[in-house]
């Protein structure tokens, strides 16, 4: 198929699938490799029926979206049993082993191995870049966040001062730009600082543990404010205060900081880590701060997302 007929469609579409039903593939564009593809969704089934499907609203409210679930499968993962499941999901995903800092066999539960680091060099940190993707993912970003009105469909916005939860500091960032990188359960789950700088303590903000995948968030963006997250203010001195958001998800009850509060960050260091499921980072910068990537800006205009690694060019230097 002709991918400039595909490139508006951030989910493609519909495909028939199980008893002739239409089923949207969620599509992006890959900037390291310069084409559309499509995403293979981990569980897809499951969350097609829990946020699709009307039937679904039970289990979603009754027990998924609740911490206690993302608990016990988290346990799960934790397991030694649960190492039998990376060399199927290696090879059904395609995921490199020469990028692993650690060899395959040697991860003692798949939690282990999802959370893996990478080796020395396998994410290079941009150097021109006045900010880099701070995690591997599909990434939206708008120059003005005051004036997002399409994320995945139209008609979605940003409800800045509860995503945060301060209604000052969102007055304050409400014209600057903004970023948000999804991470799948395929990715590599570790995510970074983007700028040089100084990170204050990092804030939780409590809450469930929906979905991020688009088959959620195409229906309800305010998940991304309603999930429990943890925000940090990294102070850059050249871009003006940059605010770092980590938001957990289903199967994803905790959030892992590994940096110090009060001591310098270079751009590219590591952050925290996720455990396992999918997941979102948001990026925020003050008015006129940085200039966004011109294919960021480009891709999400269109309501499709940008496939980037971390390190790679995510904003320049505007001022």
């Amino acid at each position: 198929m002709d991918s400039r007929r595909i490139v508006n469609f951030p989910i493609s579409p519909p495909a028939a699938g199980r008893h002739g039903q239409a089923v949207e593939r969620i599509r992006y564009f890959n900037r390291h490799r310069g084409e559309m593809e499509t995403e293979e969704v981990y569980g897809e089934g499951f969350l097609r029926f829990a946020y699709a499907n009307p039937l679904g609203a039970l289990p979603l409210h009754g027990f998924v979206k609740r911490a206690a679930f993302s608990r016990w499968y988290g346990r799960r993962m934790d397991q030694p049993a649960s190492a039998a499941r990376v060399a199927p999901f290696i090879r059904d995903y395609g995921l490199d082993p020469a990028e692993f800092a650690d060899p395959p066999e040697s991860f003692a539960s798949f939690n282990e191995f999802f959370f893996r680091k990478l080796r020395p060099g396998a994410r290079p940190v941009d150097p021109e870049a006045a900010a880099v993707f701070p995690a591997d993912g599909r990434h939206l970003g708008f120059a003005r966040a005051s004036e997002i009105d399409s994320v995945f469909v139209k008609g979605q916005r940003f409800d800045l001062g509860r995503l945060l939860g301060d209604d000052d500091l969102a007055a304050r960032f409400a014209d600057g730009a903004l970023v948000l990188s999804r991470l799948c359960p395929v990715d590599y789950h570790r995510f970074h600082f983007p700028c040089d700088g100084m990170p204050g303590e990092a804030r939780l903000i409590d809450g469930p543990l929906y979905s991020v995948s688009p088959i959620a968030l195409r229906r309800r963006l305010a998940y991304l404010w309603e999930n429990k997250r943890m925000l940090t203010r990294l102070e850059t001195g050249g871009h003006g205060l940059v605010l770092c958001l980590e938001i957990g998800a289903t199967c994803v009850g905790s959030i892992r900081q590994t940096f110090r509060s009060g001591e310098r960050v270079n751009k590219g260091d590591e952050k925290g880590y996720f455990a396992f499921g999918g997941s979102s980072t948001i990026t925020l910068f003050e008015p006129g701060a940085v200039t966004l990537a011109g294919d960021l800006l480009e891709h999400s205009a269109k309501q499709t997302e940008l496939y980037a690694r971390m390190g790679s060019a995510m904003a320049a230097d505007s001022r």
